[in-house]
């Protein structure tokens, strides 16, 4: 794919009011024999962008992993890393994820450090992404092992004040992330107020397994919706949307 081609077409998305649906598929939770089916599923559906990748992987696979998905689709591929290791160059391209809700110096600049030498060598296209946690009714591997505190849920207005703060910063995406598994979803006034005083491109994912939690996400703002663990427990999710 051409350098800014994800990016273009997500920003693209956004200004057409067009709404994209995101399939987040974990290595350490999907064989690699299994993987041809899965995205045959995905390909069946009305997904529009493949994420890859874990808050952990316990499996060295990752490279295997992706090869396999792009010889099984024509959607774009993208990382979305738990580390500065989940990196590789057989994907389109990558979420540089600033986790900007949280405090620990490790995820808002230090592994960007280690990993940004390594992306320098590949042809990944680099996404700018201000990810912000929220909230979302218990614990999650994303907080636990950033070891970050979430932004309360009943606080929409730190959510905003953050995400313009990263738009400020000069990143291209903002990501609102409930994590993998979340008891409950980024409340939809909390995307409304993001959406309402951001010019940047909304993601939302965790724990998002209706189609009214779907539509409600789009309908208050966001243009990329994120569903990872609905379809890892449901291959077939789609076909009941």
């Amino acid at each position: 794919m051409k350098r800014n081609s994800i990016l273009n077409y997500i920003q693209n998305a956004k200004k057409n009011n067009q709404k994209l649906l995101a399939i987040l598929l974990d290595p350490d939770k999907i064989s690699l024999e299994t993987i041809p089916s899965v995205v045959q599923k995905v390909n069946e559906s009305s997904a529009n962008l493949i994420f890859i990748g874990g808050s952990l992987l316990f499996k060295n696979v990752l490279d295997d992993f992706v090869q396999i998905v792009k010889n099984n689709t024509q959607l774009p591929v993208i990382l979305f890393p738990g580390n500065a290791i989940q990196i590789s160059d057989k994907a389109d391209g990558i979420l540089f994820l600033s986790l900007i809700s949280g405090r620990n110096p490790e995820f808002l600049i230090g592994n960007q450090v280690v990993a940004a030498p390594l992306l320098k060598q590949t042809q990944l296209e680099i996404l700018s992404t201000s990810y912000l946690l929220i909230e979302s009714g218990r614990e999650t591997t994303a907080s636990y092992i950033s070891n970050t505190k979430p932004i309360p849920r009943h606080k929409p207005e730190i959510a905003m004040a953050t995400a313009l703060a990263g738009e400020m910063m000069g990143h291209q995406l903002i990501y609102l992330d409930g994590g993998s598994g979340a008891q409950n979803v980024v409340p939809s006034e909390m995307i409304e107020l993001v959406a309402t005083n951001c010019l940047l491109p909304i993601i939302v994912g965790g724990g998002i397994k209706t189609k009214k939690q779907l539509n409600d996400a789009f309908e208050n703002g966001a243009t990329v919706v994120v569903i990872g663990t609905a379809f890892e427990n449901d291959f077939n999710f789609f076909n009941n949307l």
